[in-house]
C-alpha cells in the first residue's frame, strides 16, 4: 500500500507538473539582444519562428523544425538608415549561427525554467495533501455542508475567472497582423527575382506594397546571396589548405583579432583552424565597433564558431568600450584575461590585459588613472616578476607588451589593432634573452571600425601559432583577399 500510494503521488504530480510547466512556458518571455535589436522572445507551440519587425519592414516567419516555435518581438537598434538595417539583416542571415545559437539558447532557458517552476508549483498540492493527513482531511470532509461546499466552488471559480480574464482576449478594435495573411517570400517578390533555395520556406507578413520597400527587400536578398556565396566559397577552399601540422608534442592556436562585427569571416577562420589542426583560440580583441549590447551578434557569432573548442582566451580592444564584450564573452567559457598569469596553450604559460584605452580597464588592478604606457610598464612588471617565464602575452596593441619585451621576460607578445600583419620580429632584452614581437592582420577585413558586409574591404586574416615544450615556436599566417582567393604564408620559427 505504502508503494502504491507513492506511485499514486508521482503520478499526479507528474501529471500537475506537465501542465503546470505548459502554462508557464506560454506564460514567459526573455528580453535579448538579437539581430543587432533589443528583442523580446516569447516560446510557442506554432512549430514556427515569427520574427515581429516594426510597422514599415513585414514581419518573417521560417519553421523551427521543431515543436516549439519562438514568437520574437524587435525593438530598437542603431541602424540610421532603413536601407541599410536591410543590409544588415541580410549580411547576418548568411551566417546565421551566431543568431541560430542564441535563440536555441533562449529557447532551451525558457523551457528549463517552466519546468523546474512548474515542478515546484505542482508539489505545493501534494505536500498539503500529505501533510494535511488522512485522519484530518476525513475529519474536515465531514464538516463539509453542502452550503460551505457550494461557496467554496463559488470562491475558486471566482479567482480562476478573474486571472484568466476572457473577456479581455478581444478587442472591438481588431488586430491589424490578424487581418494579414502569410505570402511565401516568393510570391511577396515575383518571378523576376532570383530566390536562393534555402529562402523558399520563408513567408511573410504585412501591408509592404509599396515599390520601395520591395527594393530593399530585394536588395537585401542579393546581399544575402552575395554573402552566403562568397564567405561559404572561400570556407570551402579553406579546408583544402596545405597548412603545416602539428607534430608530436605541439599544439596549434589560431589567433583572431579585429573581427569589428564582421561574423562572415568566422567560417573561414574555422575552416583554417580545422585544416591546421588548431585546438585553442586567442582572440586579441576589437570583435565590435562600439561595446555595446546590439553588437551581440557578433560575439555570438565567435562564440558559436569556436563552442567545441575549450581552450579560448581573449582580450577586449580599444573598440570593445566598456565591460560588455568582456563580460559577454566570460559567460561563455572565454578565458578573458585581466593582468594575471594563466595556463595557455599547450602547457605555456599566457599573460594579458585589455585594452587600457577603451576597454574599461584605466587602472592596474587597484590603481586608477594609469595612461596606456603605465599600463605597459606595469604589464612588464607583472611579466619580469612571474614565477615561470611568460610564453606569451596577449593584448589588443603589440606596443603594449613592448616594455616587457624589450626587458626580456616573454617569448612572444601577440596582438592586432593595426589592420595589417607586423613581423614576426625577434627582439633581444636587456637582460640578453631573445623575444618575438607579432601584430596579425584583421580578421574581419576591416578598414574602419564597423566590417560588416557581404565581403571583407580588405584582406582578413587569422595566423596560427604552434607551441612545443610549453612556448611558442612558430606562426604561419592565412589571408583572405577581397576577391576571395587565399593566400597561405610560409611558417616563420622563432628561435630564442
Amino acid at each position: 500500500m505504502r508503494t502504491l500510494t507513492i506511485a499514486v503521488y508521482v503520478a499526479v504530480w507528474l501529471v500537475l507538473a506537465v501542465a503546470t510547466s505548459v502554462v508557464v512556458l506560454l506564460g514567459s518571455s526573455r528580453d535579448v539582444t538579437a539581430f543587432s535589436h533589443d528583442a523580446t522572445m516569447r516560446p510557442t507551440f506554432s512549430g514556427d519562428v515569427e520574427i515581429h519587425t516594426g510597422p514599415v519592414l513585414p514581419d518573417v516567419r521560417l519553421p523551427s523544425h521543431s515543436p516549439l516555435g519562438l514568437d520574437v518581438t524587435l525593438g530598437k537598434t542603431d541602424a540610421q538608415t532603413l536601407g541599410e538595417l536591410m543590409q544588415r539583416y541580410a549580411v547576418l542571415a548568411g551566417a546565421p549561427e551566431g543568431e541560430e545559437a542564441k535563440l536555441r539558447e533562449t529557447a532551451e532557458d525558457l523551457v528549463l525554467d517552466a519546468v523546474l517552476r512548474g515542478a515546484a508549483i505542482a508539489a505545493l498540492p501534494i505536500l498539503v495533501w500529505a501533510a494535511i493527513g488522512a485522519r484530518r482531511r476525513q475529519e474536515l470532509l465531514a464538516r463539509l455542508t453542502p452550503r460551505r461546499g457550494a461557496v467554496a466552488v463559488v470562491l475558486v471559480g471566482t479567482v480562476g475567472l478573474a486571472l484568466w480574464q476572457p473577456w479581455a482576449r478581444d478587442s472591438a478594435d481588431g488586430d491589424v497582423a490578424a487581418e494579414q495573411s502569410w505570402l511565401p517570400l516568393r510570391a511577396f517578390l515575383g518571378d523576376e527575382v532570383s530566390l536562393p533555395a534555402e529562402l523558399r520556406d520563408v513567408e511573410v507578413r504585412g501591408d509592404v506594397t509599396t515599390a520601395q520597400t520591395r527594393r530593399l527587400i530585394e536588395s537585401a536578398i542579393s546581399t544575402y546571396g552575395n554573402s552566403k556565396v562568397f564567405y561559404s566559397a572561400a570556407a570551402a577552399r579553406a579546408k583544402d589548405l596545405v597548412l603545416r601540422k602539428p607534430g608530436a608534442g605541439e599544439t596549434v592556436a589560431l589567433v583572431v583579432s579585429d573581427r569589428h562585427d564582421n561574423i562572415g569571416t568566422d567560417q573561414v577562420a574555422r575552416a583554417v583552424a580545422d585544416a591546421a589542426g588548431a585546438t585553442a583560440v586567442l582572440d586579441a580583441g576589437d570583435d565590435t565597433s562600439t561595446g555595446s549590447s546590439w553588437e551581440a551578434f557578433s560575439l555570438d557569432s565567435l562564440n558559436a564558431t569556436f563552442d567545441d573548442i575549450e581552450d579560448r582566451w581573449g582580450v577586449a580592444g580599444n573598440h570593445d568600450n566598456g565591460t560588455f564584450v568582456s563580460r559577454y564573452l566570460d559567460d561563455r567559457g572565454w578565458r578573458m584575461l585581466d593582468g594575471k598569469t594563466v595556463d595557455g596553450p599547450g602547457g605555456s604559460t599566457l599573460l594579458g590585459v585589455p585594452d587600457p584605452r577603451a576597454s574599461g580597464l584605466g587602472n592596474w588592478r587597484d590603481e586608477t588613472g594609469l595612461s596606456f604606457d603605465e599600463v605597459a610598464d606595469r604589464l612588464a612588471d607583472a611579466a619580469c616578476s612571474a614565477p615561470k617565464r611568460i610564453a606569451t602575452l596577449l593584448v589588443h596593441d603589440a606596443n603594449l607588451g613592448r616594455p616587457a619585451l624589450e626587458r626580456g621576460c616573454v617569448d612572444l607578445v601577440v596582438g592586432g589593432h593595426l589592420h595589417l600583419q607586423v613581423g614576426p620580429t625577434k627582439v633581444v632584452g636587456s637582460n640578453g634573452k631573445a623575444g618575438w614581437s607579432y601584430t596579425t592582420g584583421t580578421t574581419g577585413g576591416a578598414a574602419y571600425a564597423f566590417a560588416l558586409g557581404s565581403k571583407p574591404r580588405r584582406e582578413a586574416e587569422v595566423s596560427l601559432v604552434t607551441y612545443a615544450d610549453g612556448r611558442p615556436v612558430g606562426i604561419q599566417p592565412v589571408r583572405l583577399e577581397t576577391n576571395g582567393d587565399l593566400h597561405v604564408d610560409p611558417y616563420v620559427p622563432l628561435t630564442y
